[in-house]
């Protein structure tokens, strides 16, 4: 169990499993810069972020921005959709009449991405609403809008170990306050925090070998 003190943006999974030191800069060093990309995905989330949205279609109920937490994983953050789906094999909802199964939505501006970041940070949405809600919760959805198609993630024990990892992971470095190294690759181009991260300057040669070089010549290489 983590003190609330030491809990981690949920958010920052995506962060994470797409460049650690990206992830490092922003809630580590508290480094941010906007580009298109990231203003772009900011009025989508405004959009979808709108707590006073509560819907109710025949079986269904929607909750927006609803805001998570797990002293477990050391997790807080909100989640973009909660769907509520009536079922007579789910959980009773405070107010309302019969159970409820339960299914996160994430809302994503771009395509469908090659590596997992968006599928942890949708999982570890339903690991933390599992923990506030003493439930299991088997699926969830990521929206994409370029696309405007659902894709289904199933919640299976090898994508919640997978998830746990990483957040643990991320756990270790915090409390070390590590920034890792770089490794650079086609995705920095499009990184908002480029030139702040500056993945380049990974392979110039360190100080202390320039300064052998100026004051000894090759004889120091």
């Amino acid at each position: 169990m983590y003190p609330e003190d030491e809990y981690l943006m949920l958010s920052g999974i995506q962060h994470f499993a797409f460049c650690r030191r990206q992830w490092a800069l922003i809630h580590i060093e508290q480094q941010w810069e906007e580009n298109l990309r990231t203003m772009d995905g900011n009025l989508m989330h405004e959009r979808v972020h709108d707590d006073s949205i509560r819907e109710k279609r025949g079986d269904l109920i929607v909750t927006r921005s609803m805001a998570v937490s797990s002293p477990r994983l050391g997790l807080s953050g909100e989640c973009d959709a909660v769907e509520f789906h009536k079922d007579k094999h789910g959980i009773p909802l405070f107010g309302m009449e019969g159970t409820y199964r339960i299914v996160p939505v994430e809302y994503k501006r771009g395509s469908p991405k090659e590596n997992d970041c968006d599928v942890l940070q949708l999982t570890a949405q339903a690991l933390c609403l599992e923990d506030m809600l003493c439930c299991e919760i088997t699926e969830g959805f990521l929206y994409y809008g370029e696309t405007r198609h659902r894709i289904k993630v199933t919640f299976d024990a090898a994508l919640r170990e997978r998830t746990e990892a990483v957040i643990r992971e991320m756990h270790e470095l915090y409390q070390r306050q590590h920034t890792p190294l770089v490794r650079r690759r086609k995705a920095c181009n499009a990184c908002s925090l480029r030139e702040i991260c500056l993945p380049g300057l990974e392979k110039a040669k360190p100080a202390s070998a320039y300064l052998r070089e100026m004051l000894h010549g090759e004889d120091a290489i």
